[in-house]
């Protein structure tokens, strides 16, 4: 059964570093932001063959891949402020 569990998407996702934790491995195929060659897949239990595992990449329509930015970041652009950071700087 741990053969199993390694080919899971959700492991191949942490283990490949696409993800910081096996918890946020699964948010990100949820969200659809992991795709498996061409084809976004969205099931984390989905058994990964071995040819496919050089595959696995963030989706194209995905931020993190190269996709149009996300909701919070287009709004701050919007506003002017842009940037992702947390207007804590300070000029001295």
């Amino acid at each position: 059964t741990a053969k199993i569990m390694e080919r899971r998407l959700q492991t191949k996702v942490f283990k490949l570093g696409l993800a910081k934790s096996i918890h946020h491995a699964r948010v990100l195929i949820r969200q659809r932001h992991i795709r498996v060659g061409k084809q976004i897949c969205d099931i984390p239990s989905f058994l990964v063959r071995l040819d496919s595992e050089k595959h696995i990449d963030f989706a194209l329509t995905s931020p993190f891949g190269g996709g149009r930015p996300g909701r919070v970041k287009r709004k701050r652009a919007k506003s002017g402020k842009g940037g992702d950071a947390g207007g804590d700087e300070e000029d001295d």
